[in-house]
């Protein structure tokens, strides 16, 4: 199969690419590197620099006749939203748009759609949120990111368009990057290893539902058969403080300091985590790696590099 993703050279992108190839399909990459890493690329990808809203993006579509496409571009940033919500819209909602246009001009046959679990759901207190749970986005990357579900509906409806939506927990793993993503155990790790001093915001029990990248990708894999014209959680339904987190990556890291903690940030979530049941019967899919051989897989991975 020919797949296009987008993201390709960003931190789960460049995992899916490597599943792709390793599948046997052909795989383009388009991404513009504002995130993304040469380093990341697979050399047995065709890559593409490009911004997902350029309107060059139809001569890609054209060249290569993709099949399917797996979306993962994005403005990923919540404080960058919330600060210039513009230019999230601009990224998040015209830059799907393009790429809805061109799958509907050039018959593309699914869409996979990576969407956010904590964003779009907001606070889950005492109950896991299913993919029915009241939407309550919280800053305007959750709101471009709903947005898009609807764009994509809209067009599965109008056009007979296959896709997928994945809402994924708390993604971390190798080749994140703790610049760009602001992922709190990439951050956690290059601090740690570094011997720097490390702050926690708030108390530290704020709970993130934590899933393993190699298990996005087995659920991005599913849904190439599977679960079209569907939502799906996908975490692993058990939510972690921060302070668990910081307790466990500090006695695999050998790290002898005391967090530091700071005031809480505005608007951050007390507590995410998902149901995945839906996923687990209809894709059936489910973790397999645990957050303590996780976090173990992580760290190696921060200490080569």
């Amino acid at each position: 199969m020919k797949v296009l993703v987008t993201g390709g050279a960003g931190f789960i992108g460049s995992h899916l690419v490597d599943a792709y190839l390793a599948r046997g399909d052909e795989v383009v990459i388009v991404d513009d590197l504002s995130s993304g890493k040469k380093e990341n690329i697979n050399k047995q990808a065709k890559f593409y620099k490009m911004d997902i809203q350029d309107t060059s993006l139809a001569d890609i579509f054209q060249r290569e006749k993709i099949e399917l496409v797996n979306h993962h571009a994005a403005q990923l940033d919540v404080r960058k939203s919330v600060a210039d919500p513009i230019f999230d819209a601009r990224v998040n909602i015209l830059g799907i748009l393009n790429i809805l246009e061109n799958c509907r001009q050039f018959e593309v046959d699914k869409v996979i759609f990576s969407s956010s679990g904590g964003v779009i759901y907001g606070e889950c207190e005492n109950e896991s949120a299913g993919e029915s749970f009241p939407a309550g986005p919280l800053s305007p990357y959750g709101v471009s990111k709903l947005a898009s579900e609807y764009y994509l509906y809209y067009y599965g409806k109008t056009f007979a368009l296959n896709y997928t939506v994945l809402r994924y927990g708390n993604v971390y793993g190798p080749r994140q990057d703790p610049y760009g993503e602001a992922g709190v155990v990439a951050i956690f790790s290059e601090k740690m290893l570094e011997n720097e001093e490390l702050n926690i915001f708030g108390d530290g029990k704020q709970m993130r539902d934590y899933v393993y990248v190699g298990d996005i990708v087995k659920a991005n894999m599913a849904c190439m058969e599977k679960g079209n014209n569907e939502i799906f959680n996908i975490g692993t339904g058990q939510a972690i403080s921060v302070n668990y987190l910081f307790k466990e990556m500090k006695e695999i890291l050998n790290y002898e300091k005391d967090a530091v903690y700071k005031p809480a940030r505005t608007g951050e979530l007390f507590k995410s985590f998902l149901n995945i049941t839906k996923a687990e019967n209809l894709l059936h899919w489910k973790p397999q790696v645990n957050f303590s051989d996780g976090l173990k897989k992580t760290t190696a991975w921060f200490r080569k590099t």
